[in-house]
């Protein structure tokens, strides 16, 4: 039926949506979303282009599959940002959770400290966002996170605002530096500064994400500056990310980086293997994904330098699976993200792999390549093997004659023993992984 004899019903979309999405994912991503019907057109808007990212990531494919399902292919579908919807959504959010605190700007209800994966690269961060959530602006002030894209700082500022939320009485203004600058030069253009000052002068905790982008933008500096003293002075908290250090900011004023420097300084570095795995399994969990395993063995130890990164990988990998009805398994997530996890390890060559292995396991190189079939050779062989198959683009039989000229079934012999005994010994497993570690690092 087209859609010229039939009205587009969004709220028959939601319905099916919400038996489909998991409940946490639907409240965050789906529910939020403010339709606009015409006779043959709809409008979904969304408050932030990170929440129209996610949504065209993650569900833009099965809503216009149940639109033309339902109203058929007449249809024009429209995705658009409203940035005023923010205090809308965000009204909406405080309600269903009695929230009476305040919020200017877009706080994500989805980042709090309870899902937040915790390890060695980020516990000091993490364990300073808890203090300044408990304490607000007495104790690391400002707090000053910075680290590269994709490692949790924007989780945790948010956790710290959806945490302070809770406790009902606090204004919060959260902003990225462009979008700060952007409001600058409008009230300078329309005569509105004071009221500008005003609003950010009279806030509980001023957050502001990607500080290094006001570097180079005197106006910005100036005014960023008076607004830091005026919070300061008042001990209202102040909340900075970065992706790099103050010291490091080229362009920025000396009294701007003193000022950032003056309370508590912290940095995320890239997470470790296991950190990464639990962050992998935790954001399956909250999408409601199975994912197997040895599926979250192979993404994390491949992609070792963006969780973000690791989530589009999880994101293409499902997208695949659901749109041809196959089931993830190892083999099917290397030939989905063949592009992805090659360019993760196409340094690695065979050679310094059995090198690596003959001098973690004490034999020589030569015996890589040898007959020798005694277990203090071959298991140390088997290893490399396996490496070779994690690690390399190598099919199984290229991997066999680069050690003596083995048959594939030898090759895959050895993989499948390496990963039983994997999976049966954690001391090992860990083991095995640090050594690819080191080989791609």
């Amino acid at each position: 039926m087209s859609a010229s004899t039939q009205h587009i019903d969004w709220q028959c979309i939601l319905d099916e949506l919400a038996e489909e999405v998991p409940a946490a994912r639907f409240d965050a991503w789906i529910r939020p979303v403010h339709a606009d019907v015409g006779e043959q057109t709809l409008t979904l808007s969304v408050p932030s282009r990170f929440f129209l990212d996610n949504l065209k990531d993650h569900h833009e494919k099965t809503i216009r599959k149940k639109v033309k399902n339902h109203f058929g292919k007449g249809v024009l579908i429209e995705f658009k940002v409203n940035p005023s919807l923010a205090s809308e959504h965000n009204t909406k959010q405080k309600t269903d959770k009695k929230h009476a605190g305040q919020v200017d700007g877009f706080i994500d209800s989805r980042f709090t400290f309870a899902n937040f994966v915790v390890g060695p690269s980020n516990e000091f961060s993490h364990a300073a966002c808890r203090a300044v959530a408990d304490l607000p602006g007495t104790i690391y002030n400002p707090l000053y996170l910075y680290g590269g894209v994709g490692l949790g700082k924007t989780h945790l500022i948010n956790a710290v605002a959806n945490q302070l939320l809770a406790k009902n009485h606090f204004k919060i203004a959260y902003r990225t530096s462009e979008r700060f600058t952007n409001e600058l030069i409008s009230a300078i253009r329309n005569g509105s500064t004071q009221q500008f000052r005003d609003r950010y002068r009279q806030v509980d905790v001023l957050i502001i994400d990607d500080v290094q982008f006001i570097a180079g933008k005197a106006s910005t500096q100036e005014e960023f500056f008076h607004t830091f003293n005026a919070l300061y002075e008042i001990q209202k908290q102040i909340i900075l990310t970065s992706d790099r250090p103050p010291r490091d900011m080229d362009h920025l004023q000396d009294r701007l980086k003193s000022r950032f420097s003056s309370g508590l300084v912290a940095d995320i570095q890239p997470p470790s293997f296991e950190t990464r795995k639990a962050i992998l399994n935790s954001k399956a969990e909250l999408a409601g994904i199975e994912l197997p395993e040895d599926v979250a063995t192979l993404l994390s130890s491949r992609i070792s330098t963006n969780v973000r990164e690791l989530e589009g990988a999880l994101t293409r990998l499902t997208a695949h699976a659901t749109l041809t009805g196959r089931t993830i398994d190892v083999d099917f997530a290397r030939r989905v993200l063949r592009d992805l996890l090659h360019e993760e390890v196409r340094a690695v060559a065979v050679e310094d792999i059995q090198k690596h292995a003959a001098n973690y396991y004490n034999i020589r190189l030569q015996d890589m390549r040898s007959k020798k079939r005694t277990r203090n050779v071959a298991f140390p062989r088997q290893v490399a093997m396996y490496c070779c198959k994690q690690l390399t683009p190598m099919s199984l039989p290229a991997i066999g004659e680069a050690f003596g000229g083995r048959d594939h079934t030898t090759v895959l012999y050895a993989v499948r023993r390496i990963e039983k005994e994997m999976q049966a010994n954690d001391v090992f497993e860990d083991e095995v992984e640090r050594m690819m570690q080191l080989l791609r690092n």
